[in-house]
């Protein structure tokens, strides 16, 4: 019992010897403030993008870095906006900097939106999904840049669920806002790997063109326990909410609430007709984060997943829900195309509806993952 326990708190200590070790790409300014000098800056950052206490453009205006606007991805640059409420340009009343929107009109930067600009950061802190939008943002800043021969400087950060590669991958057919990419569900990479990865297999229009810099995370590891200082969207406001989230984000395109209208968003399930499970909880509009949640104002019975054992991605609890649904003859996924978006596939679907089991559905992406990983290996940067 004495060696388990010490064990145990040899492991407590070096985990936080290395959290205390670990420095984000914004933290480590000596080496990218000389590729600013003298040029005129975009920055396409969020809540997030902080400099140890410092948001990122309070720290680069503090050293006369000429910051020339803020591009504001999903959620806006504050991260006050709920998910798929649109992004307005405006003017920020704290520094008084232009923001452009990249959620609104335009998702990839016009040329008129980039004729000031002469190297963009990319700032945002990502959590490893697929259909999480920030990276499909981080895909159009590097097009567009490469199309205006504009520098790009990626200041990396962990990924929280960056120790799983899982999931189906995107097929071409399925390509949109939550998939722009041919990557898994769960593609364990960071932005900066991702950024090295989009331009080293071409998935961008002239590629070969974009110069790209990424400052890569220090003393970081793919199997360290991230916490991240500051929620990167407003439902998903802790690190459980972040290890669910790949589990639960299909249920969105179902008629099942994740929680969104609580204060446990993607760390809860519920239907007011399909009793889900003993717990209940019932959705209420909340300004900032759900102004108007499925089954609003409806006595939901469901789980309470907060002390769960899911991480990476759980395909059982999709398949035991739509077992469920279809014992009481009813319909699960009312969305289908959305569904077949955020699943990247509609063969997902189509196994669910043909009763395959997680087993068998799990082993249909496994040569596609095993390709996918052969394919990234260029691109890594940290042990995992």
């Amino acid at each position: 019992m004495f060696r388990y326990l010490l064990l145990i708190l040899l492991w407590l200590t070096s985990a936080t010897a290395q959290s205390t070790a670990l420095k984000v790409g914004a933290e480590q300014s000596e080496r990218y403030l000389p590729l600013l000098a003298d040029k005129r800056v975009g920055l396409v950052v969020n809540q997030t993008s902080r400099v140890k206490q410092a948001h990122l453009v309070d720290f680069l205006l503090g050293r006369n870095v000429a910051v020339q606007a803020v591009f504001a991805p999903e959620h806006g640059f504050r991260g006050k906006l709920g998910a798929g409420e649109k992004v307005t340009d405006g003017i920020d009343p704290q520094t008084g900097l232009p923001i452009r929107s990249l959620y609104g009109k335009f998702k990839k930067p016009a040329q008129e939106m980039l004729k000031d600009i002469d190297v963009l950061v990319f700032d945002i802190q990502d959590v490893g999904a697929r259909f999480y939008t920030y990276i499909s943002t981080l895909h159009y800043i590097l097009e567009a840049a490469a199309e205006q021969s504009i520098a790009v400087i990626v200041l990396d950060r962990p990924n929280p669920n960056g120790r799983y590669v899982d999931g189906p991958l995107r097929e071409r057919e399925f390509t949109s806002f939550v998939g722009l990419d041919p990557l898994p569900l769960l593609h364990g990479l960071t932005v900066g790997e991702l950024a090295k990865m989009i331009k080293g297999e071409a998935w961008i229009n002239q590629a070969e063109q974009l110069s790209l810099t990424v400052i890569p995370v220090a003393g970081y590891n793919k199997t360290f326990d991230y916490e991240l200082p500051v929620a990167p969207s407003p439902n998903l406001p802790n690190s459980t909410a972040i290890r669910l989230y790949p589990s639960l984000c299909l249920f969105e395109a179902t008629v099942v609430s994740v929680g969104r209208g609580t204060d446990w968003p993607f760390q809860v399930v519920g239907h007011h007709e399909i009793k889900l499970g003993a717990f209940t909880f019932t959705p209420q509009s909340m300004p900032e984060s759900a102004p108007n949640p499925k089954l609003r104002g409806e006595l939901l019975f469901g789980r309470d997943l907060r002390h769960s054992e899911i991480q990476g991605f759980d395909i059982e609890l999709l398949y035991e829900v739509y077992q469920l649904f279809n014992q009481h003859q009813q319909l699960l996924i009312d969305r289908p195309d959305f569904f077949d978006l955020l699943s990247g596939t509609d063969k997902l679907r189509k196994q669910l509806a043909e009763g395959l089991d997680p087993a068998a559905i799990r082993a249909s992406w496994q040569p596609a993952l095993d390709a996918f990983k052969t394919q990234r290996k260029p691109y890594l940067l940290y042990p995992q």
